[in-house]
C-alpha cells in the first residue's frame, strides 16, 4: 500500500491515493475543483521501501483536488467570573478544505 505523510496548516496527515481529507484552509483564492500540490512531504511509503525526509523528502509531491470548501460547526467561547457580573460570549467557525488525493509522486 502506497501512502505519504504531508504537512499543511501546522498539522500532519497520512494520505493515500483516493483518500478524502479535511485540512485547514490554505491562504489564497481557491475554488471547488482546483488542483493543489503539497511539497512538504515528510515520509513516503511504497510497496518495497520507505523514504523518511530530513525534514522533507526531496522531489516528493502529493497532488490533490479540492472537493469542498466550508466551515465547521460553531464553537462557543465563554468567559465568566463569578460574583462580578462579568460574562462574555463569542462564537467561532473554523474554515476547512476537503481535498481528494490524486497522486503521490
Amino acid at each position: 500500500m502506497e501512502f505519504a505523510v504531508i504537512k499543511t496548516g501546522g498539522k500532519q496527515y497520512k494520505v493515500a491515493v483516493g483518500d478524502v481529507v479535511s485540512i485547514e484552509k490554505i491562504k489564497g483564492e481557491y475554488a471547488k475543483g482546483d488542483k493543489i500540490s503539497f511539497d512538504e512531504v515528510l515520509l513516503t511509503q511504497d510497496s518495497k521501501d520507505t523514504t523518511i525526509g530530513t525534514p522533507f523528502v526531496s522531489g516528493a509531491k502529493v497532488n490533490a483536488e479540492i472537493v469542498e470548501i466550508g466551515r465547521l460547526r460553531k464553537v462557543m467561547v465563554v468567559k465568566y467570573k463569578q460574583k462580578s457580573r462579568y460574562l462574555k460570549r463569542n462564537g467561532h467557525r473554523q474554515p476547512f478544505f476537503k481535498v481528494k488525493i490524486l497522486s503521490i509522486a
